[in-house]
């Protein structure tokens, strides 16, 4: 196999210690490229440094909207400037997160915006967060209908409803390890749903480990296998033959070669 794991933060503190023993690990279990994904200035260029160091690893760049409330201008202006970089191959991520309010609904939406004004200039894809905002969020996204390169949900937990109304508007979905967990009924029925192609995995490492690897912590890339597993028993196909189609799912949203 050689799985993409397409959303991960490698520069946090849990991973970033180890990560040459973590990518090796990686490397072993069959998941041979890495997004790692930055989530505030210091955190981007972290990320743009780490990804200079290593062939397969590549980077999305964004400020989470946890932070909406103390991102300036000039931040946004230098995230414009980062995300030209040849290896980042998408915005975000970026959206809007009504679960813990850390930052008023207005900022998270005017800086998500910024977000989706970037991605459309250097016409890149955007990495989405969506969490207890959904209809906020996809609105948003309504305004730049036809302008934006590539939309992929990442953490999807949505219902049914809310997943037709994300392929019905061609967007993509990503599944994190919550998919695994024995109470996830309801989200592997969603997962039914959803065409190869439009489908990608990760781990969003170092959070979320996938069953029945619960207790492992840190989560890291090498896991998601489990998470690919559980997703070629639910559509009915083997792990290879799913791996393969998601893989190239994967490199066409990111355009990766």
């Amino acid at each position: 196999m050689n799985l993409i794991d397409t959303h991960s933060h490698l520069t946090f503190d849990e991973l970033a210690g180890q990560l040459d023993e973590v990518l090796a690990r990686s490397i072993e279990a069959g998941v041979t490229r890495w997004i790692t994904v930055g989530i505030s200035v210091p955190d981007n260029e972290k990320v743009l440094h780490l990804i200079s160091q290593h062939e397969n690893l590549f980077a999305a760049l964004g400020y989470h909207p946890h932070d909406a409330k103390d991102i300036s201008d000039a931040d946004m202006d230098l995230l414009k400037k980062q995300a030209h970089h040849a290896k980042v191959l998408a915005v975000g991520e970026c959206g809007l997160d009504y679960h813990y309010m850390n930052s008023p609904a207005e900022k998270q939406q005017s800086i998500f915006r910024g977000h989706l004004d970037i991605a459309v200039e250097i016409n890149k894809p955007v990495v989405i967060h969506t969490r207890d905002a959904f209809d906020e969020t996809m609105a948003i996204l309504d305004e730049y209908t036809g302008r934006l390169k590539g939309v992929v949900i990442h953490c999807f937990g949505g219902d049914q409803q809310q997943t037709q109304r994300v392929l019905d508007k061609g967007y993509f979905i990503s599944f994190t390890g919550t998919v695994t967990f024995p109470r996830s009924e309801e989200l592997r029925e969603v997962a039914k749903m959803i065409p190869l192609d439009r489908l990608m995995i990760e781990t969003d490492c170092p959070f979320i480990s996938p069953h029945p690897k619960r207790n492992t912590k840190p989560n890291e890339p090498a896991l998601l296998v489990h998470t690919a597993q559980c997703l070629a028993d639910v559509h009915g196909i083997s792990l290879e033959e799913f791996a393969q189609k998601i893989t190239k799912t994967s490199e066409t949203f990111f355009d990766l070669k």
